[in-house]
């Protein structure tokens, strides 16, 4: 099991749509990291949704349920996606100031990539960084 976070533009594509939804493509990422990082997702692995520009906030967990594949929104084979299906919304939203008050310290978010890279819209999480998050959160997975 490895856990993920997703920065996506509530505007263009929130945690709501993806429930409404139940399934969703996480497709037009064109950063060559985010794309390594999407290739390493496999069935079952955790996501964290963060909305980014708007909200600035962890907001909902997500599962992997269909690894890489071609981005079927270009004809460029370099580009894979994901699909991802909704998993719990957060009960407490957690904050980008949240993050970074624990940025750079020896605690659980001391070396958060999401923070690191803060351009890239797919990183990794450290099983230390994801238990942080949902304490934070509030949140307790279902089983």
């Amino acid at each position: 099991m490895q856990y993920w976070l997703m920065k996506t533009e509530p505007d263009a594509f929130s945690f709501a749509d993806l429930q409404r939804l139940q399934v969703g493509q996480w497709d037009g990422v064109r950063n060559y990291a985010a794309r390594n990082f999407m290739r390493q997702m496999q069935l079952g692995d955790l996501v964290m949704i963060y909305h980014s520009n708007v909200g600035k906030c962890c907001v909902g967990v997500a599962r992997v349920v269909r690894s890489h594949y071609p981005d079927p929104t270009t004809d460029d084979p370099r580009w894979s996606c994901v699909d991802i299906a909704p998993v719990i919304p957060l009960q407490l939203q957690v904050s980008l100031e949240q993050i970074k008050a624990e940025y750079g310290g020896s605690g659980p978010l001391g070396q958060i990539e999401m923070i690191r890279q803060n351009r890239l819209s797919v990183v990794p999480l450290r099983p230390s960084e994801w238990a942080r998050l949902l304490t934070l959160a509030q949140t307790q997975l279902p089983d």
